[in-house]
């Protein structure tokens, strides 16, 4: 018994069409899957050891990102923006505590 197919991958041209028109290009998240999208397709054409170095680096930048998604779980992982309950003042503004 074989699984049924997934949903298909969108290319790295949609993936960064859909990102621009959502304006979710400056999202360093986004930026990676984006990155890792062109990488996945350039791995036929790649000798494997370069392949290997690039997703390491790819890799290494997602982990330098941190933990980004604390406290923004609806917008990263679902894509559902809720603003926050409590708004603050910008630093330094004469309402900043």
């Amino acid at each position: 018994m074989s699984a049924a197919p997934g949903p298909a991958t969108p290319s790295s041209e949609e993936l960064a069409r859909y990102l621009e028109q959502r304006g979710e290009l400056g999202k360093p998240w986004m930026l990676q899957m984006l990155r890792l999208t062109k990488l996945k397709e350039a791995k036929d054409s790649m000798d494997p050891s370069e392949y290997v170095t690039r997703l390491a680096e790819a890799h290494a930048d997602l982990m330098r990102l941190g933990e980004f998604w604390k406290g923004r779980e609806q917008e990263v992982f679902t894509g559902r923006y809720t603003p926050p309950q409590l708004i603050e003042p910008l630093p330094g503004s004469p309402d900043d505590r």
